[in-house]
This record gives structure tokens, sequence and C-alpha cells, in this order.
């Protein structure tokens, strides 16, 4: 409505009408913070946030701890994941199987070990860019440990081809409203497909801001083959092999260089 718009003007108008209202609300004039705050995360915007240059206040962030206050002891977890999806927590003897719980209990370990905080400038939907600030504990450590165990259960090609074309096409469906939409559809389908083969455990530790992998396993998913790996075997694979190999490579790129020679130009140039 017009009319709003001409009365407040921004957002010290509505904390003033707010406060002679007695509406009670977050924001004060010290801290003008637009914040948008649920399970997964908090975000920031607006007040000294606008300039990109500064800092963002120590006492702004909500859902984590300063990293450099953090405990000196690091603690360790371990993270179940079936079809990608994160089953079960286990942590200092005690093990959380429900999904809400799981959450909740990695929001409280990623806070106090100040893990999750970024602070980025991001392109709006509608063309603007913006300066916004974030902590999301628990999807911070959740990504960590998903990403780790598709590195060992998932096809490679399969891997590539998610991330390629759907991974983007996810975050921006997501980051731009339109969740229900057919092409919001369409791009779950696709992932729903790529993890089928991710289940497995990650094994974590979480320490001052940062969460280190510290391994991880799978009892269903055969991709991974100590011995194929090993370098110091030759199972179900030949040295020999390799001449065929490079021989079939190399036909490509020995037409290519011999046409950059029949053109007087070097190897090494554009």
């Amino acid at each position: 409505m017009p009319e709003f718009f001409e009365r407040f003007q921004g957002r010290n108008d509505l904390l003033d009408y707010a406060a002679s209202t007695g509406i009670p609300v977050t924001s004060t004039k010290a801290k003008p913070y637009s914040m948008d705050d649920n399970i997964a995360h908090c975000s920031y915007e607006s007040g000294q946030l606008e300039d990109p240059s500064k800092p963002p206040p120590t006492d702004m962030w909500t859902r984590t701890d300063d990293p450099m206050k953090a405990p000196a002891t690091p603690q360790d977890i371990q993270i179940h994941f079936e079809k990608g999806i994160p089953v079960k927590l286990t942590t200092e003897g005690k093990e959380v199987t429900d999904s809400l719980e799981l959450f909740i209990a990695l929001n409280a370990i990623g806070k106090l070990h100040g893990i999750g905080r970024i602070d980025i400038v991001e392109n709006r939907y509608v063309g603007i860019k913006s300066r916004g600030c974030y902590d999301s504990p628990a999807m911070t450590i959740l990504r960590d440990a998903h990403l780790d165990l598709e590195g060992l259960v998932m096809d490679g090609k399969v891997r590539a081809l998610r991330d390629q074309f759907v991974t983007h096409a996810w975050s921006e469906i997501l980051y731009n409203g339109l969740y229900f939409s057919p092409e919001r559809e369409f791009v779950q389908n696709s992932l729903t497909y790529s993890q089928k083969s991710v289940n497995g455990e990650v094994r974590m530790r979480c320490y001052r801001g940062n969460v280190f992998i510290l391994g991880r396993s799978s009892e269903t998913e055969k991709l991974y083959s100590e011995e194929e790996s090993s370098m110091d075997s030759l199972v179900d694979f030949s040295p020999v092999d390799t001449t065929g190999f490079i021989n079939i490579n190399a036909i490509r790129l020995k037409k290519f260089g011999q046409a950059k020679l029949e053109a007087g130009e070097g190897l090494g140039t554009k």
C-alpha cells in the first residue's frame, strides 16, 4: 500500500513505531539488523552490514559462539546416513536417531564450537547485490559429512553430472523462492536418484570454528577397494594396460598438436 511506504521509509521508522506502540521486536536502533531465524540458520542484513568493508559485530551472531573463544577441547562425532539422509548421530557415548532431535543436537554442538558462520556478498533475484551474514551450525556439519561420504560411495560420473547440472539449479530454485514449482520437482527427482547409494557413516572432529573429517565407511556400498587403490598391489589391474590407455587417449591430442605445428604455432601457445 502506498500510504504504508510513505509513512515508513525504512527500518528506523518501523522501530520508532514499534517502540511507541509497545510492539515487541528483537531489533533496536543499536542493532537494527534484519534477522530471519529458523532451525536451519539465522540470517543478518541491514545496519552496519550494508558497508561490505566493515566486519560484522562480534555480538551480532545468535546461533554460534565466537570461534576464538570456543573450548580448547575438541568434540568427536559420528553421523550415519541412509540414502543421503542423516539417521543417527553418535557423540560422547550418546546416540540420537530422531530427525528433529538430531538436528537440534548438531546445532548445539556447532554453536558451542563456533561452526557455521559465513559472511558473503550475494546476488539477489532482482539483480541487486546484497551483503549477508549467516550462521548455520547443524547444516554446515551435515553438509561436510554428506559431501565426504559421497566421495566414498557415489559413482564418479553421476556425481560430476549432478554437480554440473543439478546442484546449482537446486540452490537457485530454493534461493528464489520457487520450491512449489515444476522445476523443483524435476530437479529433486534427480537428486533423490543420486542419493540411492549414499549409505554409511562419517567420523568428524569439531574444534574452534572447524569440522575435520577423521574417516568414513560403508557396509553396503562397494565402489571403493583398498586393494585396487593400493600402490603395493596389482589386483585387477596390470601396468601393461596403461600403454593402450595412453595411446587411445593421445590420438586426438596428437592431431591437435600436429595441426598447431603445421600452422606455425607452438604447442604451449593459445
